[in-house]
């Protein structure tokens, strides 16, 4: 296996996707000449011409309203939000119309598409290019939500949601695009469901406490149990990679195992998926817990200004915190 970057993992996917498959299209924002604000559609519109990859207008809900109607007719499109809070205007369509249509049809018509959003911080960016919105698609039923953390997920992942019959929102750290590692590029389509989907992952293996993490906060989860082991503690990292489907078995049997939890997510904490997490964790290990599930979030305000973002943004220091304020006496 080579090494390569996470962006062009996602590069790569969309590529063998379309080469794979005539009906998988790719269109948005600058995503055609010049491949994209992050480059994840670099070279796609040359190889492929104008008809399978091309610029729209600076539309987001018509962005999606098209894309829908081809995925009703045959298509699978894939389509980018430029950055996460770029996507508001179009959630009426996403909300009202995508994540229905199976339902409202009797299942006679299926919504063979992905929503790639570029999202969370870490990049020094300002307001409406930092949002972690995840919380708002989990919470409409007929959308899975996916976001990889890995280099490898990041291929597999996007395969695999371009591959699916229902809408996926594929959630992207905007921070990990330049992280490097080794990856097999390489897919094989599944009957049915994909091997992966809505399938968490214990990153790191441990005993004292689990760390629950998804997307960008996955590596600073990884970093702290790196740090807590310098200290004598062993902590387990899941990593969810799938929010909608969730794999609550995972999650459940690491918590049952070690007793102590944390959950760490950029969003902010109020109304979250983190509060699910937290919730669906409680309601299925209690018994099995020496304390409470404690929350490392983002802050219930506006993503902040680029000179306080490490402030905001869930840090080693900050879940190290969060894991000594657990339950340690017997």
């Amino acid at each position: 296996m080579a090494q390569t970057t996470f962006a062009k993992a996602l590069n790569t996917a969309l590529a063998d996707a379309m080469e794979a498959d005539p009906s998988v299209v790719v269109f948005g924002e600058d995503v055609g000449r010049l491949g994209g604000v992050f480059r994840i559609t670099d070279g796609l519109q040359a190889r492929f011409g104008e008809q399978r990859c091309w610029d729209s207008p600076l539309a987001e809900s018509g962005i999606i309203g098209t894309a829908l109607g081809m995925a009703m007719n045959g298509l699978r499109p894939v389509v980018e939000m430029q950055f996460d809070a770029f996507a508001y205007p179009a959630l009426e369509q996403i909300f009202s119309h995508v994540a229905k249509m199976r339902n409202r049809t009797r299942g006679k018509l299926s919504v063979p598409m992905v929503i790639r959003v570029p999202y969370a911080g870490g990049i020094g960016g300002v307001e409406h290019h930092c949002d972690s919105s995840e919380s708002y698609y989990a919470h409409t039923p007929g959308l899975k939500v996916y976001t990889p953390a890995t280099v490898q997920d990041a291929y597999t992942m996007l395969r695999e949601a371009i591959d699916s019959d229902d809408p996926v929102v594929f959630f992207e750290p905007k921070k990990l695009y330049w992280s490097k590692a080794e990856a097999e590029l390489e897919h094989t389509p599944q009957q049915g469901a994909a091997p992966n989907e809505g399938k968490a992952v214990v990153a790191r293996e441990g005993t004292d406490a689990t760390l629950i993490a998804y997307g960008p906060s996955v590596p600073t989860a990884m970093a702290a149990a790196q740090a807590a082991e310098a200290e004598g503690r062993s902590l387990e990292v899941v990593d969810l990679r799938s929010i909608v489907p969730l794999d609550d078995a995972t999650m459940t049997a690491s918590v049952r195992k070690t007793g102590r939890a944390v959950v760490i997510a950029e969003t902010p904490g109020f109304a979250s998926v983190a509060s699910e997490i937290t919730a669906r964790v409680q309601e299925r290990a209690f018994h099995s817990l020496r304390g409470p599930v404690l929350r490392v979030t983002g802050f219930d305000i506006p993503y902040p200004a680029p000179k306080l973002e490490e402030h905001f943004l869930p840090s080693v220091d900050r879940i190290l915190d969060a894991v000594d304020s657990l339950q340690w006496e017997d």
